[in-house]
């Protein structure tokens, strides 16, 4: 039985791209893995099959409370599917949902979590989601933000923005190990190689130099462009929109900049966000 280590991010901030990199990294193939098949390396911990099976019986038919109560043997039952550590990717904050932890530490073996620049999260947040870009701002700045549930997760707790990142990050611990989305961006081979030091990997800098390539955000947007890519949003024309950091100078106003930065600053302040 194997303990659980969190791909944590808050939405639309690098989680997937960090899993192509795990997948291409372990499974070391010599062709980019497809990005379909990421579920062989990582599962999510608000996947709507893995509460059917704990619970045996339709998830349509558990309240919200059933499946908060739920959740750590749901966790439990993640340990399970291997011997080996299992790669969890979760959206949820590190809090309590109705009296429940959403995440269970007893059963963690460590985290890997990816921040990103809230003023860029926006912009991907909100296709994402079918919103504006001001209700994608309102959204991130809720204590109670989340998503509902759909046809492939229950409903997952985010928080806000800043709660989010703080729940996770706050505690510095040899169990979390945290990324920056723009240094997997501007620094891949350090930052990449970072993951793969702290989860005690001692693979030749070729064999990384290959996952980083086979993972790179040119690749997976020409995958998910040649035959889609089932994680997509309803909402959303494609997944893998651009991948650049920055783009808020072009696209966001002074005035949608300010409630973003009014909102947030201590925890932009900590990552180097705030805008010059």
């Amino acid at each position: 039985m194997g303990g659980l280590v969190w791909l944590a991010s808050y939405p639309k901030s690098g989680n997937t791209w960090l899993r192509a990199f795990l997948h291409n990294l372990f499974r070391n193939p010599d062709a980019p893995v497809d990005i379909n098949d990421m579920m062989q390396i990582s599962v999510g911990d608000s996947q709507r099959e893995w509460y059917a099976e704990v619970a045996g019986r339709d998830v349509d038919k558990l309240s919200e409370n059933e499946i908060a109560a739920l959740r750590p043997k749901v966790h439990q039952h993640l340990t399970k599917l291997s011997k080996n550590p299992v790669f969890v990717k979760t959206h949820n904050f590190l809090g309590i949902d109705r009296g429940v932890p959403l995440i269970t530490m007893a059963m963690t073996a460590g985290v890997i979590y990816v921040v990103r620049n809230p003023l860029d999260v926006a912009l991907s947040l909100a296709p994402q989601l079918g919103l504006s870009i001001d209700r994608a701002i309102t959204l991130m700045a809720r204590d109670a933000g989340g998503s509902l549930p759909d046809r492939a997760n229950v409903a997952q707790r985010f928080s806000s923005w800043s709660a989010h990142v703080k729940s996770w990050t706050r505690r510095a611990t040899p169990q979390l190990h945290v990324i920056r989305y723009e240094d997997m961006h501007d620094k891949p081979t350090e930052t990449f190689g970072g993951v793969m030091r702290f989860l005690n990997l001692n693979h030749p800098p070729e064999r990384l130099e290959k996952a980083i390539r086979f993972a790179s955000f040119k690749e997976l947007r020409a995958q998910e462009e040649s035959h889609g890519f089932r994680e997509k949003s309803i909402h959303a024309e494609r997944f893998f929109r651009d991948g650049r950091s920055g783009q808020w100078r072009a696209a966001l106003t002074a005035a949608q900049v300010t409630a973003i930065v009014e909102r947030h600053r201590e925890q932009m302040e900590r990552f180097g966000y705030l805008p010059e």
